[in-house]
């Protein structure tokens, strides 16, 4: 599958940033710049959909807990949407499903703390 990743303002400081295909170490610099533009750009939460997303690697958990760290610095947060299991028990494994909201649907993300 190949990759894409877009990004969309939703009503009021929300930004929704849609990932389809792999995250790897040759396109997850387009996932960061992506999550940058978004901050930069005033939103203060941040919906990351990863219900297309294949198969993530490090380079991509990375991404992710870069643009939290800025969305934290600007007082925003970052929300995961994610029903995958194999790409759930990745975050799980790593300790980040106690860092990052994960959240079945992009509605239950814009619900979240709204």
């Amino acid at each position: 599958m190949d990759f894409s990743v877009t990004s969309t303002r939703l009503p009021g400081d929300v930004a929704l940033i849609t990932v389809s295909g792999e995250i790897d170490v040759y396109t997850s610099p387009a996932l960061r710049e992506r999550l940058t533009d978004a901050v930069h750009d005033g939103a203060r939460r941040l919906i990351v959909d990863l219900s297309q997303v294949d198969f993530l690697d490090s380079t991509a958990l990375g991404a992710l807990v870069g643009g939290l760290k800025r969305m934290r610095a600007a007082d925003g947060d970052l929300v995961l949407v994610c029903t995958a299991e194999r790409l759930i028990k990745i975050f799980r494994i790593t300790g980040l499903t106690e860092v990052f909201p994960i959240l079945p649907d992009v509605p239950s993300a814009r619900a979240w703390r709204a």
